[in-house]
């Protein structure tokens, strides 16, 4: 990433949900993602859902800020009772170490350990964000995909 752009997080409004939301409906983001919901275009679903999960206090949701827009979000939350990370940036900013950043940047308020992130088996570039944030590649597991319509294996990482 280039010096001097000013990279920042804060707490996720519910006044953001527009904005990530249109990043949740690009294609390609959501093939990679893989487990998203059975229709990412349901705006009225989307902003529910996240009303909900922005009240949950086992939650810690914040929104990535690049000189003050808004492209993404990177989010905790509990599942099965383990903390699990989540991420996700405007396809306009992959691949320039911000999801990286953005991720180091959370982990240093966020301190839950362990803390667990899934990726598909095929999305190369999360694997490595979670790589260089320290997390270990500790199992992989099988679930219904819906944004492929089909059971796919997916990696777990832990970050101790």
């Amino acid at each position: 990433m280039e010096a001097g752009i000013n990279l920042k997080l804060r707490p996720t409004t519910v006044a953001d949900l527009e904005h990530l939301f249109l990043f949740q409906t690009d294609p390609e983001a959501i093939y990679l993602a893989a487990f998203t919901p059975k229709d990412p275009t349901d705006k009225a679903a989307y902003i529910t859902k996240y009303k909900k999960i922005l009240a949950d206090p086992t939650t810690n949701n914040h929104t990535v800020l690049l000189d003050s827009n808004i492209i993404g979000s990177v989010a905790k939350f509990v599942m099965e009772g383990h903390a699990e990370i989540t991420y996700w940036l405007d396809q306009q900013f992959w691949a320039q170490g911000i999801a990286t950043q953005a991720l180091k940047k959370f982990l240093e308020e966020e301190l839950t350990r362990p803390i667990y992130g899934r990726v598909a088996f095929d999305n190369f570039g999360s694997q490595k964000v979670l790589e260089k944030c320290g997390f270990v590649k500790v199992g992989s597991d099988k679930g219904f995909a819906n944004a492929r319509q089909t059971e796919i294996e997916e990696y777990i990482y832990k970050l101790s």
